[in-house]
């Protein structure tokens, strides 16, 4: 996928979740704050089957979901929860065709990726499916098969878009550290072997073959190098938890063609400092890593911190709204 880094992005999006849900009036605010990168709205306010765990297992392919007491576990056959998450899904696809009529251009849509729903989803016996390898290669292949479903569904609906694929990973650090706690919290998992790891990133990720796929991760230390030997196009993290000790691997990125989504923008509701305060540390940061100023606008793309999910939806509006004008002042104004 390396010719994914030729890819030009958008200079600014959202992350996913909004708040409410109701599908017509995210999806309206989405592609009326981000004009050249909307994305489909999560509403996890619905309840199990739209939160982010529950609307990805309704994507898998002969493998299904249910809600039990102690989160989401894998059953034999579709009950009303998987039918509840596909027919939520169902609704968001139906807004989003009515709000891109003759849209062309950049469409982001966003699903779990397999270590974070490896680590959530639970086995018949109640432990993770993190805690048996086979049970997580199945899972990752009935993932792609999934995904590879869902953006044909997505083409067909919105046919001028250019498809963006995002993988939200925010479990994926836990998983190579082995602190993924086991069901009966007293334990945790064994850190899973990182090439293991980078083989199913691979293998999901290249189901949007030659299309630019990102991971979105709004945890700590993000895993920066191994993302980008699984061929990620683009990284997608909240920028306040970098430390000067991701310097190397953030410029490392940069030089190789990744592009930054830097969440910049508070995901709840706060004041907002002016657009050019909000990019202030990136700017920061490219001083500090020697990098030309002109190469900014190129490499970043400007998003909230995490999802908008606990935001009000006038925030919400506002803080989509602020993305797109803080980039515009990374770009008017690189030093």
């Amino acid at each position: 996928m390396s010719e994914n880094s030729q890819f030009t992005f958008a200079p600014a999006t959202g992350i996913g979740s909004m708040p409410g849900g109701d599908a017509r009036e995210a999806v309206k605010t989405v592609t009326g704050s981000l004009e050249d990168f909307p994305f489909l709205p999560e509403l996890p306010a619905r309840g199990p089957g739209a939160d982010m765990i529950g609307r990805t297992a309704g994507l898998l392919v002969e493998m299904y979901a249910r809600v039990e007491p102690s989160g989401w576990r894998i059953g034999d056959r579709p009950g009303r929860d998987t039918k509840r998450a596909r027919s939520w899904l169902g609704q968001d696809l139906d807004a989003l065709e009515e709000f891109t009529q003759g849209y062309e251009g950049q469409l982001k849509v966003q699903a779990v990726g397999p270590w974070t729903l490896a680590a959530a989803l639970e086995l018949k016996n109640g432990e993770s499916v993190l805690s048996d390898a086979g049970a997580c290669r199945d899972l990752t292949g009935s993932l792609a098969e999934g995904l590879r479903e869902h953006l044909a569904e997505v083409r067909r609906r919105v046919p001028g878009a250019r498809l963006v694929l995002q993988l939200d990973e925010p479990s994926l650090t836990a998983v190579l550290r082995g602190q993924v706690k086991t069901a009966s919290g007293y334990r945790t998992h064994r850190a899973v072997d990182r090439q293991v790891v980078e083989a199913m990133l691979r293998e999901v990720a290249g189901v949007h073959a030659g299309g630019p796929v990102v991971v979105h991760s709004c945890a700590p230390d993000v895993p920066f190098a191994l993302l980008r030997r699984a061929g990620m196009t683009a990284i997608s993290f909240d920028f306040s938890l970098l430390t000067e000790r991701d310097d190397d691997v953030i410029g490392e990125a940069v030089e190789g063609g990744t592009r930054l989504f830097a969440g910049v923008v508070p995901g709840t509701d706060g004041p907002l400092s002016d657009p050019a305060g909000s990019v202030m540390g990136v700017r920061t940061l490219w001083r500090r890593l020697g990098l030309s100023p002109a190469l900014l606008a190129e490499a970043v793309t400007v998003t909230p911190s995490c999802g908008l999910a606990g935001a009000s939806p006038d925030y919400a509006r506002k803080a989509l709204a602020h993305c797109v004008q803080a980039a515009r002042s990374l770009a008017d104004n690189p030093e």
